[in-house]
């Protein structure tokens, strides 16, 4: 930090204290406690800054940008404030044994039955966050039904180079990899448990994913040996579940929690697909199958409700074309579901890593402040 003023009233202290205002909604502390503010210069009646924040999708970095710009602008002897933002996902503690050790963020994305759209949530969550400036990969841990050649349009073979590494193919700036690539499209995949387990210990420790702020690992559905095979196998940041609204698809969240939990891996998001559907005509909202099932359940089971994406056929026909929703039109309700339920993923996850490198007194005072436990 730099300082030339000659107004001693205008000090790098004060201009902190007043940035101490601006609380991070998910952690329950200020951004210049949690050590966001970054590069603060002040001279003249001219201040800058950056706000570092733990993702590049984060949710609220609008509003952290017009907080922080209107609290320094309040205090005597300020004419002008620049903020700057930037992400930083190193916050991600790499451990040794890492297969992985590139990638900040892996998120699997699980579904406890199949059918519910866990794959389409997976595919647009990839690029929404690439569209929000991360790196991203996406891994296809489906072995018995990939779905993702045919999602992103892709009919062809990774090359793999001397020292035996894949390299992941890439479009709409995802890379990707998948069983699908490399395997007989007309064959089935029949697989056991450990084998399944090895095939994704090759995805991660074969592959040249390189350094990515995020990896996607899309699960089989269900919650068997296999599904708890791959969770074990991945350094998982979190999980997010994919449901909908109907109660026996509900019931099957609570056994994916459950599966969770035993591997000590955080649920940062709950998404309730085919929630709604918009009539073209008149512009009502039908709810086809059931209403606030989703948010219901994630109240009951204490895991964050993230979202409910709209039952179009423009996802379908966007998947079947290897054209994502949020590819088509990202200002559509259905992109723009996709991109809010991606940040809210992002900042869950950012939130979740923090947490577990707080002390527990700072997660006490965090806990009563929210009003609630952690």
């Amino acid at each position: 930090m730099s300082l030339s003023n000659p107004d001693s009233r205008l000090t790098e202290e004060t201009v902190l204290d007043a940035l101490r205002v601006i609380m991070d909604p998910d952690l329950g502390k200020d951004i210049v406690s949690l050590g966001f503010v970054k590069d603060l210069t002040i001279k003249g009646g001219m201040v800058s800054f950056t706000i570092e924040l733990t993702t590049p999708a984060c949710p609220v970095k609008d509003e952290f940008r017009e907080q922080a710009h209107d609290a320094v602008m309040a205090l005597e002897g300020v004419e002008e404030v620049e903020v700057n933002l930037t992400a930083d996902t190193s916050r991600q503690q790499v451990e040794p044994e890492n297969p992985i050790p590139g990638v900040k963020y892996s998120i699997a994305v699980a579904s406890g039955k199949g059918g519910v759209g866990k794959s389409t949530v997976a595919a647009n969550m990839a690029v929404a966050l690439s569209r929000d400036g991360a790196t991203v990969g996406l891994m296809d841990a489906d072995i018995y039904g990939p779905s993702m050649p045919i999602m992103f349009g892709i009919n062809e073979r990774p090359e793999i180079t001397a020292d035996k590494k894949i390299i992941p193919l890439e479009k709409y700036g995802i890379k990707l990899m998948s069983i699908g690539f490399i395997a007989d499209e007309r064959m089935p995949v029949i697989w056991r448990g450990p084998l399944v387990g090895k095939m994704v210990q090759e995805f991660l420790g074969s592959v040249e994913w390189g350094e990515l702020d995020y990896l996607i690992v899309d699960l089989p559905p269900g919650t068997g040996d296999a599904q708890l095979t791959l969770v074990q196998s991945a350094p998982l940041s979190g999980a997010v579940v994919v449901t909908t609204p109907q109660e026996v698809a509900l019931e099957d969240v609570v056994r994916a929690l459950r599966m969770f939990e035993r591997v000590d891996v955080h649920i940062v998001g709950l998404v309730e697909n085919m929630a709604y559907f918009i009539c073209g005509n008149c512009g009502e909202r039908h709810n086809i199958f059931s209403s606030g099932g989703g948010a219901r359940v994630a109240e009951e089971l204490g895991i964050p409700f993230v979202g409910e994406i709209p039952l179009d056929p423009s996802i379908c026909e966007g998947g079947d074309a290897g054209v994502p929703a949020v590819v088509a039109d990202e200002d559509s309700p259905v992109g723009r579901a996709f991109i809010e339920i991606s940040r809210a993923i992002a900042a869950n996850t950012s939130a979740a890593v923090i947490r577990r490198g707080l002390s527990q007194q700072e997660l006490a005072e965090i806990s009563h402040r929210r009003g609630g436990s952690d």
